[in-house]
């Protein structure tokens, strides 16, 4: 009778068990192995019939996972090949189910979080800011704007001197006042934020984003104390107090919230470049990059800016919503 070949790969992936129970394991498979190569020696040289050496196999796969069971699991796999007399026995791995997430790596408060921020500040957010431009499309149209760089010095500019700073301004005010229940200065900041707003365009943007914001939260996201707050207000809430007033309520914490909120409104300006100059994809994700910094920096100094450090002084970006109103050909509401 032809001699019988075997084959034999081991694979560990993961073992989850105590020390103890990690050295008899590998006792036990030790033991298997040069058990498996002395039947190996024994077919060569007694002449074991195939279904003998199975029948062996087997019954050591039994009494190991018995041993051993439930804290790991050897799994041996035996096929044979009807046309030639040859064993092949497959992969025997230490393996155990996949395990949670360590639950220091993320706290079940900070998880929350952000989920909240990724859901309420994602483009999937029903609040039409897809629809709005902050007047980059008159930039665009009249030559301002018109590759990646020019785009980004239009971007950086708005966000660290005009729009962007000042809405993460009014945000960290709106949120601590907000936290700490107190409605007779989120009202000073709201009506503060809604004059501020330097056209009617950008009022119709900011303003209904901010409503729409409010009306999903309401809906979906309720909080206690939401409608008290939003009436004292006395008036519509642009962007930014509603996020701030939101995310409070929520108990997100306001860095990671105003962090979120800039990147939204960057993401939402460039996405709105690329439709008009035109950019590709990675050329966007080229400005986001180059926008970082400015981000950060941006979100640091609105933390300990007061509402009296409020003021813009990107009038061409301003210029650019006012002239938006009477473009003739338009994409975008603002």
């Amino acid at each position: 009778m032809p001699m019988a070949a075997m084959r034999m790969a081991m694979t560990i992936t993961r073992i989850t068990a105590t020390p103890t129970i990690m050295l008899i394991t590998i006792m036990l498979i030790t033991i298997m192995v040069i058990t498996i190569m002395g039947i190996t020696i024994m077919a060569t040289t007694i002449m074991l019939t195939p279904g003998m050496v199975i029948m062996i196999i087997t019954t050591m796969r039994m009494i190991t996972s018995i041993m051993i069971m439930p804290t790991t699991a050897i799994i041996i796999t035996t096929t044979s090949i009807a046309t030639t007399p040859t064993i092949t026995t497959a992969t025997s791995m230490l393996m155990t189910a996949n395990e949670p997430v360590a639950a220091g790596d993320l706290a079940v408060g900070e998880a929350a979080a952000l989920y909240r921020l990724m859901t309420w500040l994602s483009p999937a957010f029903p609040v039409g800011g897809f629809s709005y431009s902050s007047g980059i499309e008159w930039a665009v149209e009249a030559g301002d704007i018109t590759d990646i760089a020019t785009l980004t010095d239009w971007l950086d500019a708005m966000l660290t001197d005009g729009a962007g700073f000042c809405d993460a301004t009014i945000l960290v005010h709106a949120f601590r006042a907000a936290e700490a229940g107190d409605e007779a200065a989120l009202h000073d900041v709201a009506e503060l934020a809604a004059a501020f707003v330097p056209s009617r365009e950008r009022q119709l943007e900011t303003g209904s984003q901010g409503r729409a914001f409010i009306d999903i939260a309401r809906a979906a996201w309720d909080a206690d104390g939401l409608d008290a707050l939003v009436a004292a207000c006395r008036g519509p809430l642009v962007y930014p107090v509603a996020v701030g007033v939101v995310a409070a309520l929520h108990g997100v914490p306001l860095a990671p919230t105003l962090h979120a909120f800039l990147h939204a409104i960057v993401s939402n300006w460039i996405s709105a470049a690329s439709r008009l100059v035109p950019l590709g994809q990675t050329d966007s994700q080229r400005v986001l990059v180059r926008l970082e910094s400015a981000v950060a920096a941006t979100a640091e100094r609105a933390l300990h800016a007061t509402l009296d450090d409020l003021g813009s002084a990107t009038f061409r970006a301003d210029l650019a919503s006012l002239r938006h109103e009477t473009q003739y050909t338009r994409l975008f509401r603002s």
